[in-house]
C-alpha cells in the first residue's frame, strides 16, 4: 500500500518530488518532517542529471517502497 494515493501515477521526477513532499506533510513531528524534506531535497538534486529512463523509473520505484515504509513506521 502506498503511503497517499496515487503513487502508481508518478512518472517522472518532479511528480516524485512534489509526491514525497506530500508524504512528509503526513509526518507527525516537526523536526521529523524537517529531517525528510531535506533528505528528499538533496536526493532530487543528486539524481538531477540523470537521464537515462530506465535509470529514472528505478528511482521512482525505489523512492515510493521508501515512503511507504517510512510512513508505516
Amino acid at each position: 500500500m502506498a503511503p497517499l494515493p496515487n503513487a502508481e501515477f508518478v512518472r517522472s521526477s518532479l511528480q516524485l518530488y512534489r509526491y514525497l513532499l506530500r508524504c512528509c506533510r503526513q509526518l507527525p513531528e516537526e523536526s521529523v518532517r524537517q529531517h525528510y524534506r531535506h533528505a528528499v531535497r538533496q536526493s532530487f538534486k543528486v539524481h538531477a542529471d540523470e537521464d537515462d529512463p530506465e535509470r529514472i523509473q528505478q528511482i521512482i520505484k525505489r523512492a515510493i517502497e521508501d515512503a511507504d515504509w517510512v510512513m508505516n513506521k
